[in-house]
């Protein structure tokens, strides 16, 4: 049967069920909007999430000093594992898996000022590949902690673009002097405003980053508040970390297998747990959708029973000049999904509305924006095709198991 028959032949069953057609049309197109906005809400949510986790860092390692819980080598437990900055040239120098590496000095209690504006923000000393690892990105215009900056203890300051507003406000801060306690320090960079939902000491916004050994003089530290690293790929993440394990655990004299010895944030299994979680909401979605979808579906299926009940002397006719089972099953299985696919196409529209609409609310940067992306587009036309399926398959059987002469009784 060609399409433009099936299509006027469908327009003359709807028209005698106008009402019931209407409600079945919106039926379908309540359930694709419920599909596709409860979807692509979780897809925007997700690259939000992971977008704001990033700004931690990208498959970074943060590893801490801790407690021994067992006696080892003529010591005993509780004794506190403080780290030291010639622990990270140990772990990179041994460690092929690593790729970079830095330790963190942090000090909050020195405030850092610049005539009458002061603060107290967390003052960190660390490698220049720091910023690669955590994503500290400056501004045009400064620059990031370098190499030589390090080697000869320069006093130079990068800060946090809240810090940077707090001592300059508008003006640009590279190249001016800030205090740092009684210190002058020379600013050569500000943070590029990133997003950041999580942090173990402070928001990168909320610091003002020195050279390590720069930290070390000022301060007279011997102690690292942590290291962090990079390794090559999360596949040998777990193998990196038995390695320092076993390297600090023999500086330090402590059981290798004491995990409490040391503590450790891998994010990279972070992130792999925020994935999972996000799956389980798109599940989820995705289930609440499909039977609000279902509904319009078993409207379909209501529909196209009334036509076959209708037209039962029409297809009577029909197979007693020719026409195949196949023919008949065919012709009410293209009606049915015409009912969906005109409903699917009016949903699509109204989710588009919806999505375009969202993403101009003041809730983006929590939430993310709605995203209707292929995985959204997949999840959906496969939904679909089943309820079409599913509802056009059941009348049209029925239509085609009908006895000729009965149906001409």
């Amino acid at each position: 049967m060609r399409l433009t028959d099936a299509g006027r032949q469908l327009w003359a069953d709807l028209s005698a069920q106008r009402l019931r057609t209407v409600l079945t049309v919106l039926g379908i197109t309540w359930g694709t909007v419920a599909v596709v906005v409860l979807l692509a809400f979780s897809v925007g949510l997700e690259r939000q999430t992971i977008k704001r986790f990033h700004g931690l860092g990208d498959r970074i390692v943060i590893l801490f000093g801790g407690t021994t819980t067992r006696p080892w080598a003529g010591f005993r437990e509780g004794r506190g594992i403080r780290l030291r900055e010639s622990d990270a040239e140990i772990l990179k120098r041994e460690i092929p898996g690593i790729t970079m590496i830095s330790p963190e000095y942090s000090d909050r209690s020195t405030p850092v000022r610049r005539g009458r504006n002061g603060l107290n923000p967390n003052i960190t000393g660390v490698w220049p590949e720091y910023g690669v690892m955590r994503n500290v990105i400056p501004r045009p215009g400064g620059r990031w902690i370098d190499p030589l900056d390090v080697a000869q203890r320069r006093r130079v300051a990068f800060l946090g673009d809240e810090v940077a507003t707090v001592l300059f406000g508008d003006e640009d801060p590279v190249g001016q002097d800030v205090q740092i306690g009684s210190t002058p320090f020379t600013v050569i960079g500000v943070l590029q405003p990133k997003v950041q939902n999580s942090s173990y000491s402070s928001r990168d916004e909320d610091r003002v980053f020195i050279p390590s050994s720069t930290h070390a003089a000022v301060f007279g530290d011997v102690f690292v508040n942590n290291i962090v690293y990079r390794t090559s790929g999360s596949d040998v993440t777990k193998a990196v970390e038995r390695r320092v394990y076993q390297l600090l655990g023999r500086k330090y004299r402590f059981d290798p297998e004491d995990e409490d010895a040391l503590q450790v944030w891998d994010t990279a299994q972070w992130e792999q747990m925020f994935s999972y979680l996000f799956l389980g909401f798109k599940l989820f979605f995705a289930i609440v959708g499909s039977f609000t979808l279902s509904v319009g579906g078993i409207g379909v299926a209501n529909i196209m029973y009334i036509v076959v009940k209708e037209r039962t002397n029409e297809i009577g006719i029909k197979r007693s000049v020719g026409a195949t089972r196949g023919a008949i099953l065919s012709q009410f299985l293209v009606e049915s999904v015409l009912i969906v696919a005109i409903g699917a196409a009016l949903g699509v529209l109204v989710s588009l509305g919806i999505v375009k609409g969202m993403s101009y609310l003041p809730m983006t940067e929590f939430v993310g924006s709605p995203t209707i992306s292929l995985q959204v587009a997949f999840v959906t036309a496969a939904l679909l095709t089943f309820v079409a399926m599913l509802a056009g398959v059941f009348p049209a059987r029925r239509a085609a198991n009908l006895d000729p002469v009965e149906c001409l009784r």
